[in-house]
């Protein structure tokens, strides 16, 4: 085993860093839904195509790569929010445009989405599909040389700023699992209206609302993958997205431990720095422990996904250890600031709010754990 990064990875590690800190301001705005000039920004670092082939101006980046960059992203400062916006475009989207969409589909949209000039977002999700996504009640029927898409989809990540939508639905009622099918839908169709974002409890630059196709007519040639494929292809999207954008959060972690081992030396109390008292200084270790023990289940994950061996139990385990860490660490971090980490505008309470959301999407907590009990045998 070699658990050292080669030094192109540590090159581009450190670039990665160096850039989110050198435009700080254009990565951290106000905590609203990105500006095109936010996303712009961090599509010059080359943080929207990471993964996508170089043909079509991408990174060219396996899954460990692609993880490090969404790391080093956050722990340079960039909001978490942004960092989730472009994991969801990146690794729900673009993933399976680039391994399912047709040579003229990828040809129209992954150039635009490696550049930043194309958003896109995920459609899976509906009110009465959330884990169970064998139950999806938007319809997806062929008609000629269309499809015919009708339904509704929720907690669209980047609904509002998207330009194309990566939409799951029914194809075949009788077919179960083998019954769904994947389109990729440009917003200018018509039949596409798109909802106002949710007013949200954390990672606020991502946008997430609901979007509905009414009768919408999709050419076949947008059909991602086989027909009846849809569920292969989402989990597919899966392996990626549950490996590679919680690596965002072992950045912010980073980040954040960094801020309470400062806060430990220079805040004072009895005479002395709070991290001289075991009840801080264990907590900072504690803390340290999650996010090493995260990091390496990610990296593992990513790993097996680079060399064609993608195995559910791992990425469960990498997904619900970094979720479960980054909450517990965001608590301890309002701890350790006290009454400053209580405080809007200070860090730590952001952080928390940002972190919840993390063991509810891309699979919860209690599906993770389901994922790694099947894998145990049970």
């Amino acid at each position: 085993m070699d658990f050292d990064f080669s030094e192109a990875q540590r090159r581009r590690y450190e670039e990665v860093l160096a850039g989110v800190r050198g435009q700080v301001k254009d990565l951290v705005g106000p905590r609203v839904p990105f500006s095109r000039e936010e996303w712009l920004a961090a599509a010059g670092l080359g943080m929207t195509g990471l993964c996508l082939p170089s043909k079509y101006g991408g990174g060219g980046l396996g899954a460990l790569d692609t993880a490090l960059c969404l790391e080093a992203f956050t722990e340079g400062g960039a909001d978490s929010g942004l960092a989730f916006a472009i994991g969801a475009h990146l690794l729900a989207c673009a993933v399976p445009v680039r391994d399912f969409g047709t040579d003229p589909v990828r040809a129209e949209l992954l150039e635009g989405m490696a550049a930043g000039t194309l958003v896109a977002a995920n459609a899976m999700t509906e009110d009465a599909a959330g884990s169970d996504v064998g139950t999806l009640g938007t319809t997806i029927v062929r008609d000629g040389g269309d499809y015919v898409l009708h339904g509704v989809k929720s907690f669209v990540s980047n609904a509002s700023t998207a330009d194309v939508f990566v939409v799951y639905g029914t194809s075949d009622e009788k077919a179960g699992f083998l019954g769904q099918t994947a389109l990729a839908v440009p917003r200018d169709l018509p039949g596409v209206t798109v909802g106002e974002p949710f007013t949200k409890m954390g990672l606020h630059a991502c946008p997430a609302g609901r979007v509905e196709f009414a009768d919408c007519r999709v050419p076949v040639r947008y059909r991602l993958g086989a027909e009846g494929q849809g569920n292969a292809i989402f989990k597919h999207s899966m392996s990626w997205e549950r490996s590679c954008l919680f690596a965002l959060y072992l950045g912010q972690m980073r980040r954040q431990l960094n801020e309470c081992v400062a806060q430990a030396k220079r805040r004072r109390q009895f005479g002395r720095p709070i991290g001289a008292f075991q009840a801080v200084s264990h907590r900072i270790a504690t803390m340290t422990q999650r996010l090493e023990s995260a990091r390496l289940l990610l990296y593992r994950a990513c790993w097996l996904l680079d060399r064609e061996r993608p195995d559910a139990q791992a990425t469960a385990l990498a997904k619900l250890a970094v979720s479960e860490a980054t909450v517990a660490n965001s608590l301890d971090a309002v701890q350790i600031f006290g009454g400053l980490g209580y405080l809007s505008g200070t860090g730590s309470e952001a952080q928390l709010r940002d972190s919840v959301p993390s063991v509810i999407f891309s699979g919860t907590s209690d599906i993770q754990r389901e994922i790694i009990a099947n894998g145990a045998g049970l």
